[in-house]
């Protein structure tokens, strides 16, 4: 009751400070009048609705809705008549005739409430609680009621009643992150609100009262009732005939609850990253961090964030290069594979011609908030590494060709001796064969002889995040780096296409709903690293890797297919990276922390698990 009874005492108080406050100014209108005073102190931006956004696939279809809050704003001529009148003729209805606050409905609310234990029957206006829901908060207080009606004073001088009307439909809350009637519409019925029965409508327009009480998915009773006490109200106001409010009464409510759309949580947590980017490269936040130090690059970092979110929040449309065939082919192959295994795995996969990121996994049974190995897990690449570092830049540096032969016995370099796999010595190998069966010794012989520093300028062009000086040393010609990941890898595996490189994207461009380009990525032109002729040669031996050496069982018929495999030191890693006409591909394999006693070696030899999943994605 005394609840009831402070409830009661601010709905008097209410339009007592408002007409006191008009006696004051007239007493003082010499000094400044009403209008002027208020116009000063309350101020009325133009009003821009948080509303969600949306992430699309490569054919224009929706996979991730971001709701921060779940709304969509629709303009009021697509709202119907009878839906409008729903909510005029049961929360204000004289709305057309006040100027922001019903003194009437104060004093009807306060008989109401003085006669229950509850708050039966509030006393805002339409306007009140565009206020409230738009430049205020929820606070209960005498403070926030005095503010919420000279802020419904201001609005009612600077927007016409239907823009209110409009903005108060498309801001009221309808529980379950729901803003707004188009939103709860498609939420509860999977359907815009132009296309709800007047039943529905009743239905929906019963919940904001109490979005609690009337929960249509707990409480579904409770708001039954109010939708049926809604129709009366339209009755009694000859909005409708009795005859057709019982109608509509009697037509069944069937709800089909939309759940937010948030699929291939692989490739969505990658996306929301290189959003980031975009708009650092856009709005200039990349050139303020480069050298920003300490508390002033956090400073920048939170205003790139608070960025980032202001434009999620202001309605745009994310379109990627997802294709959902050979996501969900890259997701099923690393869960399949490896179903009932302790190891993990990620997975890239990117378009040859437009060099866009098609597909990610970032691991076994991934879910939104795990670590996202594909593009965060950084691992040696053991023999991976070859083509790029080490055959590569040795054939564009001397000409060589497939055939030339290479020692791939014993080797030192100092205290450095490293071994190939079998641990045996097999004198004098063509280039081909050498990568074919990928001789440790041979590697890093041309490594060392077209230089380390001229090796590594060609590996410095694909851009690695954790390549430094400290690798400049002979053992990472055998993948001694630490480290890189799959997506990656996969990249920089598509320089064997035709020659070139292109850092691979996952975002095509961002848009408004009505499809005007916000935010598109600066065009670049594709990087040149091999000749054609190196290129062509280098095509000739991953092909052999895959048809005669290491990577068999990542074999399949099709027009071209060629790729490498790698393996770390105690087998803690697997790899294997390739190419196809159509696609090019990293999978790594293993485990996020070495366990010893681990046995690795039986695992590579015996199922080849990486080679496995490669091939399930890109036959």
């Amino acid at each position: 009751m005394r609840t009831v009874f402070g409830y009661v005492l601010i709905l008097l108080l209410i339009p007592l400070s408002v007409l006191t406050f008009y006696y004051a100014n007239a007493e003082a209108g010499k000094v400044q009048n009403f209008d002027d005073y208020v116009e000063e102190r309350i101020v009325i931006n133009e009003v821009d609705l948080p509303q969600a956004s949306k992430i699309k696939d490569v054919k224009g279809d929706v996979y991730v809705e971001l709701h921060q809050p779940n709304r969509i704003v629709v303009e009021g001529k697509k709202i119907p008549v009878f839906l409008k009148e729903l909510f005029l003729q049961s929360e204000d209805q004289h709305f057309y005739e006040h100027s922001g606050v019903d003194a009437s409905a104060v004093i009807r609310a306060f008989m109401v409430n003085a006669q229950s234990d509850e708050i039966e029957q509030g006393a805002s206006t339409i306007t009140q609680q565009v206020a409230r829901n738009i430049y205020l908060t929820q606070d209960r207080t005498l403070a926030r009621k005095i503010a919420e009606v000279l802020y419904s004073y201001q609005i009612e001088k600077k927007l016409e009643k239907d823009e209110i009307l409009d903005l108060y439909l498309n801001v009221i809350f309808f529980n379950h992150n729901v803003y707004g009637v188009e939103a709860a519409a498609q939420y509860y019925f999977k359907k815009p609100v132009d296309k709800l029965s007047q039943a529905e409508m009743a239905f929906i327009a019963a919940i904001p009262n109490n979005p609690s009480l009337y929960d249509p998915e707990k409480r579904f009773e409770n708001t039954k009732k109010r939708q049926e006490r809604l129709l009366d109200i339209m009755a009694r106001e000859k909005f409708i005939t009795k005859e057709e409010a019982e109608k509509i009464k009697a037509e069944k409510i069937t709800l089909k609850v939309r759940n937010r759309l948030d699929k291939y949580p692989d490739y969505s947590t990658y996306v929301m990253e290189e959003f980031k980017d975009l708009i650092s490269e856009s709005e200039g936040f990349d050139q303020q961090l480069i050298n920003a130090e300490g508390d002033a690059r956090d400073a920048i970092q939170k205003k790139l964030n608070e960025r980032v979110s202001e434009i999620l929040a202001s309605g745009i449309i994310i379109h990627t290069a997802l294709d959902p065939e050979i996501q969900t082919k890259t997701v099923s192959g690393v869960n399949n594979v490896l179903a009932g295994s302790s190891v993990q795995a990620s997975a890239a996969v990117i378009g040859n011609q437009s060099r866009d990121i098609v597909a990610l996994s970032g691991g076994k049974d991934f879910q939104k908030t795990d670590f996202n190995r594909s593009f965060q897990g950084y691992r040696q690449p053991g023999s991976t590494i070859k083509p790029l570092l080490d055959y590569a830049p040795y054939l564009e540096t001397f000409g060589a060709g497939v055939n030339d032969l290479v020692s791939a016995d014993a080797y030192c370099n100092s205290s450095y001796c490293p071994k190939n796999y079998s641990e045996k010595e097999y004198g004098m190998v063509t280039l081909k064969e050498a990568l074919t069966k990928s001789y440790n010794t041979a590697a890093i012989r041309i490594f060392m002889d077209t230089g380390i520093e001229r090796s590594f300028s060609y590996l410095e062009k694909f851009d690695f995040d954790r390549v430094s000086q400290e690798d400049y040393n002979p053992a990472a010609s055998l993948g001694g780096i630490d480290g890189f990941t799959t997506l990656e890898m996969a990249g920089a595996y598509t320089s064997f296409v035709d020659g070139t490189f292109k850092k691979p994207k996952a975002i095509k461009r961002v848009t408004d709903f009505n499809g005007e380009t916000l935010y598109v990525w600066k065009e670049k032109e594709p990087v040149r690293i091999w000749s054609y002729a190196t290129t062509h040669k280098m095509r000739d031996m991953l092909t052999n890797v895959v048809k005669n050496g290491t990577g068999q069982k990542a074999n399949f018929a099709t027009s071209y297919i060629g790729g490498k495999t790698g393996t770390t030191n105690n087998v803690r890693d697997l790899w294997f990276v390739g190419l196809t006409e159509g696609y090019t591909a990293a999978v790594w394999t293993g485990k996020d922390r070495y366990e010893s006693g681990y046995d690795g070696v039986r695992f590579i030899e015996k199922y080849a698990p990486h080679q496995l999943i490669w091939k399930r994605i890109m036959q």
